[in-house]
């Protein structure tokens, strides 16, 4: 059997250096390697490629470099995704400055999950969203820049190298046969609902996948759903609607209850009684007068309005009438969340009013079922009446 094979991406013209000292520490690791050269110009010396994507796609020829930097990163998708169908792509490691980074990145985020990736990058320590997106790749501090070799940046290099050495090279993760492969929606407010809903899911066997609801967890949710890998979705917490509606820290985006439109997805109205801001001193200014409810020292609850749940119960079941897949939406009557029940800091009938009528009136004679609870939604009945009603769109497996 061959040894593992790493590609290694960056652009010879600018990054030769840095590229040649990573094939020769992967090398002397005992594995092969692919260079994907990712640069405009073709290189002056310096590593072989093994695969120019320049030559692949169509630059533009008036020096615009966005529009460069889009191609090239369109193409080392392209290349990296044809490498690993041939079966000569088992990792991958980047190197590059911003421009790398996004050309790089571009490629990486294609490779399924758990395909080892990492770049070392000189935009590591700042907003690493546009480049990680929903997946699982690394993204390793280069320290100093990537520029040329010395005694700080070969010891990055050369521990990233080790690293990706190390997961290409480790064994794998041997679990039992599971039956459905079932995503849930959580949120700290919303967690006694999905633990007792996880618990009877996997009491059948079948394996649950949480996601906690903070903008990224759900844009994460939608992206595995639509890459086929659920057989079900248990969407309780529905919280970063809130959050795109108002202008919270948390939106997931227009996307959020859109992917995998064939799959079963039992729907709830989570923590739609908040939005999310961060410290308290972060709330902007016009909510100065909202009801807030710091969560902690990073997090700043804020109560939505009986306007605001209006329109977030509008929107839901526009969403969930859109769905070509089994669909069912569940209100708990009894509140949605720990603190929006009687007694709570963020308990206002009017508001749960307006959210449940918004949701009734968007699904009448949709076909779309509605259920009714009169319990709050952390309430074990609640979650037990979820898993059934998931079972019976064809979400999980038989219970045994």
């Amino acid at each position: 059997m061959s040894a593992p094979a790493v590609a290694v991406l960056g652009t010879l013209d600018t990054k030769g250096a840095e590229v040649g000292f990573a094939v020769e520490r992967l090398t002397a690791s005992g594995l092969r390697t692919v260079v994907v050269d990712t640069g405009t110009y073709a290189p002056e010396g310096g590593p072989r490629a093994d695969v120019a994507v320049r030559d692949a796609v169509a630059l533009p020829g008036d020096g615009d470099r966005g529009a460069a930097v889009a191609a090239l990163a369109e193409g080392a998708r392209e290349a990296v995704l044809a490498l690993r169908a041939d079966g000569r792509l088992d990792g991958a490691l980047g190197v590059g400055g911003t421009g790398g980074t996004s050309i790089a990145a571009r490629a990486l985020r294609a490779l399924p999950l758990g395909v080892p990736k990492a770049v070392v990058s000189t935009a590591a320590s700042g907003d690493t969203r546009p480049y990680i997106g929903e997946t699982d790749l690394i993204l390793m501090p280069s320290v100093v820049d990537v520029a040329g070799l010395n005694s700080v940046s070969t010891r990055v290099l050369a521990n990233a190298c080790d690293a990706v050495a190390g997961m290409v090279r480790g064994a794998p993760v041997e679990r039992p046969a599971a039956g459905a492969t079932i995503a849930a929606s959580m949120f700290g407010v919303t967690t006694p609902a999905v633990t007792r809903a996880r618990e009877l899911m996997e009491g059948r066997g079948d394996e649950v996948l949480v996601f906690h609801m903070t903008g990224t967890g759900g844009r994460a949710l939608e992206a595995l759903a639509d890459g086929g890998a659920l057989d079900g979705v248990l969407d309780l917490t529905t919280t970063e609607l809130a959050d795109e509606l108002v202008g919270g820290v948390m939106s997931a985006g227009p996307g959020r209850l859109s992917g995998g439109p064939a799959v079963p997805r039992v729907i709830s109205l989570g923590a739609l009684d908040m939005v999310n801001f961060g410290p308290r001193e972060t709330v902007p200014e016009r909510f100065a007068d909202r009801r807030l409810l710091v969560h902690n020292p990073t997090v700043t609850l804020m109560r939505t309005t009986p306007d605001e749940c209006a329109e977030l119960g509008a929107r839901l079941a526009a969403r969930a009438a859109a769905r070509e897949g089994p669909t069912a939406v569940l209100l708990p009557l009894g509140g949605v969340s720990a603190v929006a029940g009687p007694g709570g800091p963020f308990h206002d009938p009017d508001a749960d009013a307006a959210l449940f009528g918004a949701v009734r009136a968007g699904l009448s004679g949709t076909g779309v079922r509605v259920e009714e609870l009169d319990t709050d939604i952390n309430d074990p009945a609640f979650a037990e009446a979820a898993v059934a009603v998931l079972g019976e769109l064809g979400g999980t497996s038989e219970e045994k």
